[in-house]
């Protein structure tokens, strides 16, 4: 595609790039160097939305063209008022997947769209609910590669929706992008797709 760009992408995440295929924005991505670390007492929300607001500035910076808008996203999985992050290891997946079980988790994605004149952003928070899961299923799961580098353990695009019973709010949320408010933050940059 030789089309010039009407956003840039500060994340390299195939699933926020194909969201952003799907409402048929053209995009560059850039690499963010940002560092996703979460301070102590910093509620889930602000995190979120800090760590969004960081990427879209770390991605601003990083350009000569700094009329066309930056977009910076954050997802986080939260239980009990806890952030679940990626799990490093088998067992913390497993741990990680059966403390869901039968459970009801929020995940808030937050998204920042920036350029030199303004900047822009949005929370959105999607309600997911676990059917019951055995130590065998997370433990087969684990073994299709899919939970590695997943907020929460889990891809609800992939496999992983075979545990979830219901969803409130944004599945695009869920996948790292939520399409309607993106749609939203876009529409203040002048960029309209229907």
């Amino acid at each position: 595609m030789n089309e010039a760009p009407q956003i840039f992408l500060a994340s390299s995440s195939p699933r926020r790039q194909e969201l952003l295929n799907q409402m048929g924005v053209s995009f560059k991505v850039i690499p963010q160097f940002v560092e996703e670390k979460h301070y102590s007492g910093e509620p889930p929300e602000a995190f979120v939305s800090r760590l969004a607001l960081e990427k879209a500035n770390d991605g601003l910076l990083r350009q000569t063209k700094q009329q066309i808008p930056v977009l910076g996203s954050d997802t986080a999985v939260i239980l009990d008022g806890h952030i679940l992050g990626k799990p490093e290891n088998k067992q913390q997946a497993i741990e990680m997947l059966l403390s869901l079980s039968e459970r009801t988790h929020q995940v808030l994605t937050a998204v920042a769209v920036k350029n030199k004149q303004k900047t822009e952003q949005i929370l959105s928070m999607t309600e997911v609910s676990f059917s019951k899961l055995s130590r065998k299923m997370c433990d087969n799961y684990w073994h299709s590669g899919e939970p590695v580098d997943k907020a929460g353990g889990y891809g609800i695009q992939g496999l992983g929706a075979l545990f979830i019973c219901c969803i409130k709010g944004s599945y695009s949320g869920v996948m790292g992008l939520p399409i309607y408010e993106t749609n939203i933050l876009l529409n203040k940059f002048g960029i309209y797709r229907l």
